[in-house]
């Protein structure tokens, strides 16, 4: 097989890259190791940047989006017992959208289907190779045989622990990490949400947010210990736990149910660098990963995405490798802001174990600052709605 750009991943990055790709009139294939079904059933971030949104309806798949999707102009920061309200569009004029990215990828995979676009499931051992030389290629096995797909470019956006990234000689990268010492435990139940905003709440228990699928159904998550297990967590302990860490009106509002999922999540900040290796380039999570706490996961791979969709189409459209040339550069500019915002909010939020009674005044200090400081208050917001691409 030929085509101009192999795509390695088909979750949101790769998706949202292949579809941009074809309305530039560049022909992609998508391998994913995954079946279909597998990839829906990842239970992952919910919260789209306007610039994300629109990103979506360029590619036709944004209409059950603004459907269905929540629209939200603030955020409540707990803390003291107290609810403080982040007025987020009054500070940038921009909201964001609560919309599942298992909904954004259902989305995206019936957009590629109908476009009639080839994405091969259940790839097994995928390998990108001589993507430091002009005629990259692609290697995988499907149904025992082998397959290679000849390509112009390979973009690698096959998540943290994906082959991509790990084909890359180590004297070529450069990794940033922080493991944050706990997880989130999160459950999804179809019990209507206990706000119609986020409420992130500090607590001496450890951190908790209400966050959202639909005006239906619920998702909340507690900090936990990275040594705890699910099977350590029935529904009974998780709601009591949760109402704890919540201001009195809120825990009282709560209504609890049977979850529908339930997981933990561990906390790191990862950065590699650079994002460009000769022909194949990082996308997405293969390249960086945030805490949850800022949002920015899933909107820094659609960053990427139109990072590297418009560098390609000026690279056949107008035959200069400008674009591919500061593609890393660009994308990193964003992503280190976003890993900057991701880890202060965390930073504030969560109950460290090695910072004692004084960082727990501290985080309170600035909790009290940015909940009454306009400046404090138009940074968050910017930040949270999203950078400019």
């Amino acid at each position: 097989m030929r085509t101009k750009v192999a795509i390695i991943g088909a979750g949101p990055a790769g998706l949202l890259l292949g579809q941009l790709l074809h309305t530039y009139g560049i022909d992609n294939v998508i391998l994913e190791r995954q079946s279909p079904d597998y990839v829906l059933g990842r239970i992952r971030a919910g919260l789209l940047e306007e610039g994300t949104v629109a990103l979506l309806d360029q590619v036709g798949a944004g209409a059950r989006a603004h459907a269905e999707g929540l629209v939200h102009e603030g955020i409540e920061l707990a803390f003291s017992g107290r609810r403080h309200r982040i007025d987020m569009k009054g500070a940038t004029g921009k909201t964001v959208m609560i919309y599942g990215q298992t909904e954004v990828t259902l989305d995206l995979m019936n957009a590629r289907k109908a476009a009639g676009l080839i994405s091969v499931y259940e790839a097994r051992d995928v390998q990108p190779h001589d993507f430091d030389g002009s005629h990259p290629r692609v290697t995988y096995v499907k149904d025992g045989v082998s397959h290679t797909i000849d390509c112009d470019f390979i973009a690698g956006c096959d998540g943290f622990h994906g082959v991509s990234r790990a084909s890359v000689p180590s004297s070529a990268i450069e990794e940033f990490e922080r493991i944050y010492p706990f997880g989130w435990l999160g459950i999804l139940s179809d019990t209507p949400p206990v706000s119609h905003e986020l409420i992130y709440s500090n607590h001496a228990r450890g951190f908790a947010l209400c966050t959202m699928r639909s005006t239906r159904r619920s998702r909340y998550y507690v900090q936990c210990s990275l040594d705890d297990h699910v099977d350590q967590w029935p529904d009974d302990r998780f709601w009591d736990e949760l109402k704890r860490r919540l201001d009195q009106e809120a825990a009282d509002s709560l209504v609890t149910g049977p979850s529908i999922e339930k997981s933990i999540a561990p906390l790191r900040s990862f950065v590699a660098e650079p994002m460009r290796f000769g022909r194949m380039f990082l996308c997405g999570d293969a390249a960086h990963i945030v805490p949850p706490t800022g949002a920015k996961g899933l909107n820094l791979a659609a960053s990427d995405a139109h990072y590297l969709s418009s560098a390609l189409r000026e690279f056949y459209d107008e035959k200069s490798s400008a674009g591919l040339d500061a593609y890393s550069t660009k994308a990193l500019a964003r992503v280190w802001k976003a890993v900057r915002f991701s880890w202060w909010m965390t930073s504030m939020l969560h109950k460290f174990p090695d910072t004692g009674t004084i960082g727990a005044r501290i985080q309170l200090a600035e909790l009290d600052y940015v909940t009454q400081s306009q400046a404090a208050m138009t940074s968050l917001s910017e930040n949270y709605v999203g950078l400019p691409f």
